[in-house]
């Protein structure tokens, strides 16, 4: 072939390869095998590789991944991501409009544009070359994955033309397709694996995954929609959406320019019907004051835009039969109620099944037998029972009545005085109990297991290779076995033991949180460890020498007593030791750098522009100050910032506790 024949053959299958990804991974109908779609990839790379000056920097061939990442680098956001307004209410809509007019007047335009249900991310550009991604995190600062967010089809390495400035940044949305998604689902079913439970989660586990060759084969796609730069291009966001769109980005087709706030309100109603007909999920309307000086007039708030606000559509509702109540055991050993249901079309997909909460909440509701039901679904994503239509109740039927025994292995409940939850204490022999104990344990709060999911924890129990927490780390001996499982390939289970090997480094606190004993969370972990030093000493301490420790209550204190009696419990404990855990506190104490917070008490609270909390709570303690897990009376300062929960505003204001920001405090230290 001549080289204007290679140049051809190659554009033509990067065309055709980039179809078939499209109908592949979006519309879930491939139109080719994938033995026809290897074969044409191959072809491709053999050309590529012989060819280098033809490579497309977005060939399919070029979206494999491949890279680790150990550790997500965070990086300081150059312009924050705000959150924006939100409202339910289209008097808010009109609201909104007024002091919009009553601050720049009635000549200015919306941009109306839909709300994607997915992952924000920054994406930064650099000479036409995408330079980083990096995702919201708490606004102020993020996660860089940008090898992660390279394996996206639709997010442009390099870009076309030359009219882009020589560095920008561009914010967008990841998400994934709901026929992709639900047909992944459907694999994961096959292979009798545990299936996700929404789009917008998986695509948010997906992009911070430590293996992005295993990104490349998960169907993400990303909508851009705002362009920031150093010098303004444009006058108009419009016209900046219409600039990106020419330089490769993928844009919403369904964005719109609106005159008036009648046509912002029609636009919302439109999509509050045909919402349901898009290949993704949306939960609302963006609305944005289109000229970038009036949104600069406008300005900010310490939360969000003034120029902006977002319209979320109200969860829809629907009647359907109530055809049985089956109970799911955690890992805690609660067990909750769920309403299987008669299929029904709600929200643009098929609900079958519903939570109930708990014994209460079947008592509240009055439930029988093949009741008529009326379906919410809350947040478009967790549907619940709200109502029971009881002219509808057919004669005789029998009420449903919360059942006595664990319906995993039989073991007679139990319900503390004073709580909704009924548990099952049989937690050593329990499957699902099991399966979520060794689950939580792994976690990345808890011992961070690298190289070990979910997934494969429920694979390992299934097959017999583990059966307690303690069992993981005896999975070396096992290698055969590992090997003999589908799946899981020899580099995985390198993989896997490397972070099982490094997790017997994680502190003690880490190691009591991971024990999974309930009411022991994170913060009561760091508590108990600070107080007690050691395993053998919290063991064998009394109910009243806990209760004496730093922020220990009654109800804590109880949980541990028990936990700590159970034999088995001890045993798996001794185990876990002579396998090198560590369970007792190192040595090196908090350096102070000063005195001049002793005595007083802190909280922090939101958002901060120059720390994160964890710096903050390090630079009180190294002064002598002590932090507090909830406010009280005994509290003296709330360190506020930005986003802070409404709630404990309201307890702090009620308690006339000072609220200081992070400069105050810093101030407190000089």
């Amino acid at each position: 072939m001549s080289t204007s024949q290679i140049k051809e053959r190659v554009e033509t299958l990067v065309q055709e390869l980039n179809n078939h990804n499209y109908n592949y991974y979006v519309l879930a109908q491939p139109t080719i095998s994938d033995f026809e779609f290897d074969k044409k990839l191959e072809e491709l790379a053999s050309l590529e590789k012989a060819y280098p000056e033809l490579q497309d920097p977005d060939s399919p061939t070029q979206k494999v991944g491949g890279d680790i990442t150990k550790q997500f680098e965070t990086v300081k956001h150059k312009w924050p991501m705000l959150s924006l307004g939100n409202t339910y209410n289209e008097q808010d809509l009109n609201e909104f409009d007024e002091r919009v007019r009553k601050a720049i007047g009635d000549n200015f335009e919306y941009v109306c544009e839909l709300k994607f249900d997915g992952l924000s991310l920054s994406l930064t550009y650099e000479n036409g070359r995408l330079l980083r991604a990096v995702t919201r995190g708490d606004g102020t600062k993020g996660d860089d994955v940008t090898t992660n967010a390279k394996t996206i089809q639709t997010i442009p390495k390099n870009l076309k033309g030359n009219e882009f400035p020589e560095m920008f940044e561009i914010r967008g949305e990841v998400f994934m397709h709901k026929p992709a998604f639900d047909r992944l689902n459907a694999e994961r079913l096959e292979n009798n694996e545990v299936p996700y439970a929404n789009p917008r989660n998986f695509a948010s586990g997906t992009l911070k995954m430590q293996d992005s060759s295993e990104v490349a084969k998960r169907p993400l796609d990303c909508f851009l929609y705002f362009l920031y730069t150093d010098k303004r291009l444009y006058n108009t966001h419009w016209e900046s959406l219409e600039a990106v769109k020419s330089w490769g980005f993928h844009v919403c087709e369904h964005t719109r320019l609106c005159k008036n706030i009648k046509e912002v309100l029609d636009f919302v109603h439109y999509w509050e019907e045909k919402r349901f007909g898009l290949s993704y999920d949306i939960d609302g309307i963006v609305i944005k004051v289109n000229n970038y000086s009036q949104q600069q007039e406008l300005g900010f708030t310490a939360k969000s835009p003034r120029w902006a606000i977002s319209y979320k559509y109200k969860a829809q509702e629907v009647e359907t039969i109530l055809e049985k109540v089956t109970y799911q055991v955690g890992r805690t050993g609660a067990v909750t109620p769920v309403a299987n249901l008669k299929p029904v079309l709600l929200a643009g997909t098929t609900v079958k099944r519903a939570t109930l909460h708990n014994a209460n909440e079947i008592v509240r509701l009055d439930l029988h037998e093949g009741d008529t039901v009326l379906v919410e679904k809350g947040g478009e994503i967790i549907p619940k029972i709200i109502s029971v239509n009881t002219i509808k109740r057919r004669s005789g039927a029998a009420p449903i009545i919360y059942p006595e025994v664990c319906p995993e292995c039989g073991s007679n409940l139990i319900r503390k005085e004073g709580e909704a939850v009924h548990y099952c204490p049989n937690d050593e022999a329990c499957p699902p109990q099991i399966i979520g104990k060794m689950q939580h344990f792994i976690s990345r709060k808890a011992m961070n297991v690298e190289g070990l999911g979910q997934e494969t924890i429920d694979s390992f129990y299934r097959n017999g290779l583990l059966q307690h927490i303690s069992d993981l780390y005896s999975l070396f001996e096992k290698e055969g076995q590992l090997k003999e499982l589908n799946r899981f390939g020899e580099k995985s289970i390198k993989n896997m033991l490397e972070g099982i090997e490094k997790s017997k480094q994680m502190p003690f606190e880490k190691v009591l949180f991971g024990l999974g004993i309930r009411y022991v969370g994170e913060t009561v972990a760091k508590k108990l460890t600070a107080h007690f030093k050691n395993i053998d000493s919290l063991m064998n301490a009394t109910l009243s020498e806990l209760t004496a420790a730093d922020e220990i209550g009654e109800r804590i204190a109880e949980s541990i007593v028990e936990y700590f009696k159970e034999p088995r419990h001890i045993e798996q404990i001794e185990v876990l030791r002579r396998h090198g855990l560590q369970f007792e506190t190192s040595e090196t104490l908090i350096e102070l750098q000063s005195t001049k917070l002793e005595g007083l008490s802190f909280i922090i609270s939101g958002v901060f522009a120059n720390y994160s909390r964890d710096e903050l709570k390090d630079i009180i303690e190294a002064n002598g100050g002590k932090i507090l897990s909830s406010i009280s009376a005994k509290l003296n300062y709330l360190v506020a910032g930005d986003n802070m929960g409404p709630s404990k505003l309201e307890k702090a204001v009620k308690l006339k506790i000072p609220m200081i920001s992070d400069a105050e405090l810093l101030q407190m230290l000089k």
